[in-house]
């Protein structure tokens, strides 16, 4: 991708959009083009780029971006009929190019915050009532956001084989889990490889739905060498 063809991409979007460029990720939803096409290529930050394409930084274009990822989110609450888990972001992002990964919403608010300023957004705009009760749940009380971060829940989800099925479940402790099964089931359990996550049901949701094809009963899948190591390749997520 040559860096003029950037260039009119940007001018395209920008026109599209009143006349305020696009930042990275919903530059990246409308035209594919993505940081390392032009990071440490072209430009050193997105900025430069605007620049040459002769638009000054634009102050109010990071609300604005918050703006449109909120309206993602909500889409994806419409759809669901809930509030999305981590799972559910990743499996969208995956299926539809045009939906921001996961990391993008961590940028605009962890998840209560994130659910308080779309609340904000809807009382905003109006006729969103459904969507404002959804989130309504999610927010926390002022105690609650004084709870520290290392006071934070976190949990792990695991890989474990027996025979030649694998077991992909939540807990929070690996190694007790491994020894509970192992007294539980007659060929000998072992595990393969645990994920460190601040959202155990989500995570296992997520890695549920990627291996569905492969479910035989419960928790229990016949998977591949390469879906093994897609698995062991996070180890935080």
């Amino acid at each position: 991708m040559d860096k003029q063809h950037i260039i009119n991409e940007i001018k395209r979007t920008a026109e599209k959009n009143n006349g305020i460029p696009l930042g990275t990720e919903r530059s990246y939803s409308e035209t594919g083009i993505r940081k390392t096409d032009w990071y440490g290529k072209y430009w050193a930050r997105w900025g430069d780029a605007l620049v040459e394409s002769g638009y000054a930084p634009n102050k109010l274009r990071g609300s604005y971006e918050d703006e449109w990822v909120i309206e993602k989110f909500i889409s994806l609450i419409q759809e669901l009929g809930r509030y999305p888990v981590m799972g559910d972001l990743r499996l969208k992002a995956k299926q539809d190019k045009n939906f921001p990964s996961h990391n993008v919403f961590s940028r605009v608010g962890k998840k209560a915050e994130l659910a308080k300023k779309i609340i904000e957004y809807c009382e905003r705009k109006g006729g969103l009532n459904d969507i404002e009760e959804i989130c309504k749940s999610i927010t926390p009380s002022q105690e609650e956001y004084n709870i520290s971060k290392e006071q934070e829940v976190i949990g792990y989800v695991y890989l474990m084989k027996s025979g030649r099925y694998y077991k992909i479940g939540r807990t929070n402790a690996p190694g007790r889990r491994e020894y509970d099964l192992s007294i539980q089931l007659p060929e000998k359990i072992t595990t393969i490889h645990s994920i460190k996550t601040d959202d155990p049901i989500g995570i296992e949701a997520y890695w549920h739905k990627r291996f569905k094809e492969k479910h035989r009963n419960g928790e229990w899948f016949e998977l591949s060498n390469e879906d093994i190591k897609a698995f062991k390749k996070r180890k935080f997520m």
